[in-house]
């Protein structure tokens, strides 16, 4: 190697250790996850141009074989919800926006709430979904009445009944004593979900 080789591989090797000397730990922001908005003005006009019904906080303590201790936020805005409180019999719709079978189905959904949910009520959650706008025009198209949760980072995952990757659409019946069923979705009508609420549920309707 020539002098000249070797003094370039010297001013390299500094160069690149001033580079590295000033990428402390201390000056670069670690990642963290990216902020969702699920409550705004213009949230909150949709979900009341769409009917939807506030969220209601439950008062049950976590079971075992139940719901996680986890709270979400309302949809469009309202209370926060402790999804370990919550007491059935109830039907739990797991949605998002970008989910074709969860467009398909959310009417059926909504019928099924309309005529049964004085006996079984209806909750959504809006999973892992960043468009929250279009999953409330979604709600209102689908004529969605009932209380919808979000939950845009994924707490679900892997707590509770619930499997590491949760796809939706997915049902989760949840009985009087708290205990949680996770069945998939991607029904076809409403009486496809009055059947499977009464199964899980031992309900008649």
């Amino acid at each position: 190697m020539t002098r000249r080789s070797q003094a370039a591989l010297a001013a390299a090797v500094l160069l690149l250790s001033g580079l590295l000397a000033g990428c402390s730990d201390d000056e670069v922001p670690a990642p963290g996850r990216a902020r969702i908005d699920v409550d705004t003005p213009e949230l909150r006009e949709l979900k009341a141009a769409a009917g939807i019904e506030a969220c209601a906080p439950a008062t049950g303590e976590p079971v075992d074989g139940g719901l996680p201790a986890v709270t979400l936020p309302c949809l469009g805005g309202g209370e926060d919800v402790d999804l370990g409180a919550l007491r059935g019999p109830l039907v739990l719709n797991i949605w998002a926006a970008w989910c074709g079978p969860c467009r398909a189905e959310m009417p059926a959904v909504a019928e099924f709430y309309q005529r049964y949910g004085d006996r079984v009520p209806v909750l959504g959650i809006d999973y892992l979904d960043p468009q929250t706008g279009p999953a409330l025009e979604l709600a209102q198209k689908s004529k969605v009445t009932y209380p919808l949760l979000a939950d845009p980072q994924g707490d679900l995952r892997a707590k509770g009944p619930f499997p590491a990757a949760v796809n939706p659409p997915t049902f989760v019946f949840v009985d009087a004593d708290g205990t949680a069923t996770v069945v998939p979705g991607g029904i076809d009508s409403t009486e496809e979900l009055v059947d499977l609420a009464e199964e899980h549920l031992g309900v008649e309707l």
